[in-house]
């Protein structure tokens, strides 16, 4: 396996992972990665529900932090283990989320799309009284609206992460369905500087492709992008890693000849 470098993980300081971050990192030692960043969630005015109380995608990043530099020290022979974070984008939190990534010295910081006008891809009711197009329509307009607004940040993560929950997730789901939408999107992040990621946690969801889907990689690259870093989105030791085989021949068929890792905010380029 060329790529080496695991950049999208949860530990149990995301409310959705009971991972303790030690065990993570010896999976990762044990899977002969030369570094990982965890990137654990920040989600400002997520929807309180049952399922997802108040704070409940909002990292203590103090305590995070410090378990962080504690083990990063203590396996610093073994393994390089870097401090990102996945912050949840909404347009009108700017100010906020500014705010947020001044306030710590990040190597490497994910901007995601979570959420859509304040409402849940993963709840059943986003796609009620309307087509799963019209849904993931609204939802590729909502990474525009978000791209505009803010772009203090490395990466966009999982693009098209709204097929993992749609009544037939990628099924029907192309990229010359949604092109005028990914154009203008593809467009924002060259002209911000801001990469995109090879996200490979959608095949655990069923999907057939892995986030973003392959034309979507074709074009960034066409039009020029580099750089392309490789997550596996694990919350659980097993599945760090999972299905980076298919990473790798992916960014290789669209012409990638590197994979991007970050240290302090800055890329580095690592050859396939």
């Amino acid at each position: 396996m060329a790529i080496k470098a695991d950049f999208h993980l949860h530990s149990s300081y995301s409310g959705d992972s009971q991972a303790p971050m030690e065990e993570m990192i010896r999976k990762g030692i044990s899977l002969g990665l030369s570094q990982m960043c965890f990137t654990e969630h920040m989600d400002f005015d997520f929807p309180v529900s049952t399922d997802t109380p108040a704070g409940f995608f909002e990292v203590n990043t103090d305590s995070y932090l410090y378990d962080l530099l504690k083990y990063k020290a203590e396996y610093r022979k073994e393994i390089q283990v870097s401090f990102g974070i996945e912050l949840g984008l909404q347009a009108y939190l700017t100010g906020l989320q500014s705010a947020y990534t001044n306030a710590f010295d990040f190597d490497f910081i994910i901007g995601s799309s979570h959420l859509c006008k304040g409402r849940d891809p993963y709840d059943a009711l986003f796609y009620e009284g309307r087509t799963e197009e019209e849904a993931y329509r609204e939802y590729f307009s909502s990474i525009i609206e978000n791209l505009e607004a803010f772009h203090d940040f490395d990466i966009y993560g999982h693009l098209d992460y709204v097929v993992r929950y749609g009544p037939g997730k990628d099924k029907n789901y192309t990229y010359e369905k949604y092109q005028d939408l990914f154009e203008r999107i593809l467009d924002l992040l060259l002209e911000n500087g801001i990469g995109m990621e090879i996200n490979t946690g959608g095949l655990r969801y069923g999907l057939k492709e892995l986030h973003p889907c392959r034309k979507v990689l074709e074009r960034y690259r066409e039009k020029g992008g580099e750089t392309v870093t490789v997550g596996s989105d694990a919350h659980r030791p097993e599945d760090i890693c999972r299905e980076f085989g298919r990473a790798e021949t992916l960014l290789k068929d669209c012409g990638f000849s590197y994979y991007t890792v970050f240290s302090k905010r800055t890329p580095s380029f690592i050859k396939l």
